[in-house]
Parts: structure tokens; C-alpha cells; sequence
């Protein structure tokens, strides 16, 4: 059951692709990349965490929401809010035993989605993010074509606007913070790992992959019992 499966979703906005690997029944996992180029750098990792959770027993689905990956909703015109309306209504339909995990800024979706529990791996503030494709782009070699170009991706204003009062999910129920070592903020616990979305081209780590599908795991064990 390790084989990825490609099916599709509906929201109020149309409908998306998304991935689903594991078994259809028990508990599932909506797994939420990061955004934009981080996303291309951790993709195969979070595949390789779905795969070993797959193992475990535990089903999972990767949406691209809208404006990401094979979406058909181009980057520029894309919203952090439709992002999160399409979030909530695919958990809506997977049902109550639905569990979220993201990495970094795919910690900004699920914050209106009536999920069982929520797993965060080094969980990011639209404030940051923001910071960070700042910093990227005052870097970069080439001058962007405008004040909302960041590292080859056009933003809508609308989007920018979006993204500097977001923050991760704060409410009540069941959320495990995961983060590295190298990382000085709290955190439920901390695994010593290189970050994959530091790098400058995609890679993996499969034994780190390995190490967080069995915390997330042993984490949805203890939300059940």
C-alpha cells in the first residue's frame, strides 16, 4: 500500500489534484507542503514520510492547493485563504478521523479545518516567511521585475497581505511541535537533522523521514487511546 495513487478533490472553487498513499481506512493524514520553492525542496521528503506512514498503517493524502504544484490556479493569482477554504472542505469530506502534518509555512492551511490533531515539523509564521523572501531576494543576483517578485514567483498583493498577519493553528486540540536542534524555538521535541529546505536543490533524508513517521505514529496512537 506504499504505491502512490493519483486522484482528485473538490472545493467550492473547483477541483485539485492530490496524492493518496496507505490504506483508506483508519486514520488519515492531510499532509501540507511549505510554500513556494520550499515546497520543491521537501516534496520527496514528505513522500518518503507518507510512504514509511504507510507502512505503519496509516493512509495520507497531499493536496495541491490551490496556486501550488500542478494546480490550476496560477501562483499569482493564488490566496492563502482560498488555500485554507480548500484545506478545510477536503478534511470535511476525508471525515473526523483526519489528522494534519505539515512543514514550515504548511502550518498557515489547516487553521480552520476540524482535524483530530495537528502535526507541525518546524511550524512558520506568514511574518517569517515574508522575512525570508525578503532576505532571498535581496541576495539574488538579478533585480526582480517588481516589488512583489520573490525568487521567481509573482505574488498578488492580495496574497502578500494574506500572508503578514498569518500564523499557525493556536486553538484547542490535540498539536505536536516538532523542530530540529538547530532550531532555538520550543518545541514538543527536537531530532539533530540538516534542514532539507535550506538547501539549494530538492533532496531527501530518509532516515530522518523514518525517525518522524514513527513520531507521528505513536503520536495519533496516543490521540485515540
Amino acid at each position: 500500500m506504499t504505491a502512490l495513487r493519483f486522484d482528485t478533490y473538490d472545493w467550492s472553487g473547483g477541483r485539485e489534484a492530490m496524492l493518496r498513499l496507505g490504506p483508506d481506512a483508519g486514520p488519515i493524514v492531510i499532509a501540507a507542503l511549505p510554500l513556494f520553492e520550499e515546497a520543491n525542496r521537501t516534496r520527496q521528503f514528505l513522500v518518503t514520510i507518507l510512504r514509511a506512514l504507510a507502512v505503519l498503517g496509516i493512509g495520507s493524502v497531499l493536496p495541491d492547493l490551490p496556486g501550488t504544484g500542478e494546480s490550476i490556479v496560477v501562483t499569482g493569482e493564488a490566496r492563502l485563504r482560498d488555500q485554507r477554504t480548500a484545506y478545510t472542505e477536503l478534511a470535511q469530506q476525508l471525515g473526523r478521523n483526519t489528522y494534519g502534518i505539515s512543514i514550515r509555512s504548511g502550518a498557515l492551511f489547516d487553521t480552520d479545518a476540524a482535524l483530530a490533531g495537528r502535526w507541525q515539523l518546524s511550524a512558520q509564521t506568514g511574518e517569517d516567511l515574508l522575512r525570508e523572501l525578503d532576505r532571498t531576494r535581496a541576495t539574488s543576483r538579478s533585480a526582480p521585475a517588481n516589488e512583489t517578485e520573490y525568487a521567481g514567483n509573482t505574488l498578488s498583493r492580495e496574497m502578500l497581505t494574506d500572508l503578514r498577519d498569518a500564523k499557525p493553528f493556536a486553538g484547542m486540540g490535540p498539536l505536536r511541535g516538532v523542530r530540529l536542534e538547530s532550531d532555538p524555538r520550543d518545541a514538543d521535541v527536537k531530532y539533530a537533522a540538516s534542514p532539507l529546505w535550506r538547501r539549494s536543490e530538492p533532496d531527501n533524508d530518509t532516515a530522518l523521514a523514518q525517525i518522524l513517521a514513527g513520531d507521528i505514529s505513536n503520536w495519533i496512537a496516543s490521540c485515540e487511546r
